[in-house]
């Protein structure tokens, strides 16, 4: 068997972009239009353990993750996530420990589903978009109801069986405007773990390059700057927020572990309902179908030479104004996704969140380097 050369992480859709809701900036929903011939999202008891074994025979860490997304995946059903279970036991190899993660828009959870969490260990991850008037704004049911209610008692519901769930906070247009009212609130919900994900819709048609909703792109910059400086203040310890611990990664020398920020990409692909394998969770077309889990194995498809250059195409295409930028090592040209408009240059290929992000990592970059000595100093005796 060959042995992949880097980690990786799956998103599997066990339901495909089947959803109860119809969330306004949701990019997934759409991706039904790719299996036109079916109505059946549900993974199959074959495929699943295909799966499972594949990725288990892949993985060459002590702790094998599984990252369950959707659509909604709980829409899959208790039943389904207790058979994943079995099927993990029974081909989880010596030594080796499992984990199960899972991302949901909260409102299914229940009662039954808060116990099973809570005794089978699973990391979940909810998203909320901040208080009521902001998460409402475009998180809505099918029928244009709003969403908040129901996701906040599921929120409180977890904390009462003594799981913490992640918070995933989609800064966008509306909410980018009060940053330490966002942050506040989820303090005061208890949260201790936060990442803030910056929306971003292409619209060549519009002055930005993005869509109305998208959020601008100084101030997300601005947004994460004053939050660092309350958490710097306040938190640290307390609450992890995702983008913060990155830059932090580079006093160390570390690797980025987030995708979007690491030097390059391809090792965050999906498995569809159907065992259909994409290079990434944002280029679920049929320009990245690799192929199918029945025909190849993951590993395979991992160490393809399509993926690997899906991969390396993220450094390899990073514009001049990337290359020579004083927080590049911080950045690396964020997701490929979102590098439609020209440098000051004129060369193509810029991030539309560059000048965000620059703010912000210029801004945190003397917290960062202070570390980055302290360390040293700490190092060196």
């Amino acid at each position: 068997m060959t042995m992949i050369s880097r980690e990786f992480q799956v998103f599997a859709k066990p339901v495909g972009s089947t959803c109860n809701l119809n969330c306004l900036y949701c990019y997934y929903l759409g991706k039904k239009s790719l299996y036109p011939d079916t109505d059946h999202f549900l993974m199959t008891d074959d495929i699943l353990e295909k799966y499972l074994m594949q990725h288990i025979q892949a993985s060459t860490e002590d702790i094998i993750s599984f990252s369950w997304h959707g659509g909604e995946p709980l829409l899959a059903g208790i039943d389904f996530y207790r058979k994943a279970l079995r099927l993990q036991s029974a081909h989880k190899p010596s030594g080796k420990t499992i984990l199960n993660g899972i991302q949901t828009n909260g409102t299914l959870i229940n009662e039954e589903w808060c116990r099973f969490i809570g005794k089978e260990g699973f990391i979940i991850g909810i998203s909320i978009d901040g208080p009521a008037e902001f998460h409402n704004t475009f998180r809505r049911t099918k029928d244009g109801d709003k969403t908040w209610q129901q996701v906040y008692m599921g929120y409180q519901l977890l904390k009462q069986h003594g799981v913490i769930p992640e918070i995933l906070c989609v800064v966008n247009s509306e909410n980018v405007k009060y940053p330490l009212v966002i942050y506040d609130f989820f303090k005061q919900m208890g949260a201790k773990y936060i990442t803030f994900l910056p929306l971003v819709e292409p619209d060549g048609g519009s002055q930005t390059g993005a869509s109305s909703n998208s959020v601008p792109s100084e101030e997300f910059g601005f947004f994460l700057s004053e939050v660092f400086d309350r958490w710097v203040e306040n938190d640290i310890g307390e609450i992890k927020i995702q983008i913060f611990e990155e830059a932090a990664r580079t006093a160390f020398n570390q690797e980025h572990t987030l995708c979007i920020f690491k030097v390059n990409c391809g090792g965050v692909p999906v498995i569809e309902h159907n065992g259909d394998f994409y290079s990434c969770d944002h280029y679920v077309n049929k320009d990245y179908m690799i192929g199918n889990i029945i025909d190849d194995s993951l590993t395979g498809f991992l160490e393809s030479q399509r993926q690997v250059e899906f991969g390396k195409a993220k450094s390899l295409t990073l514009p001049k104004y990337c290359v020579e930028c004083e927080v590049r090592s911080m950045c690396n040209g964020e997701c490929p996704k979102n590098r439609f408009i020209l440098t000051p240059d004129g060369e193509a290929g810029l991030n539309y969140l560059c000048k965000g992000y620059k703010y912000f990592f210029n801004h945190c970059r003397p917290f960062v380097e202070a570390i980055a000595d302290a360390w040293e100093n700490q190092r060196m005796g």
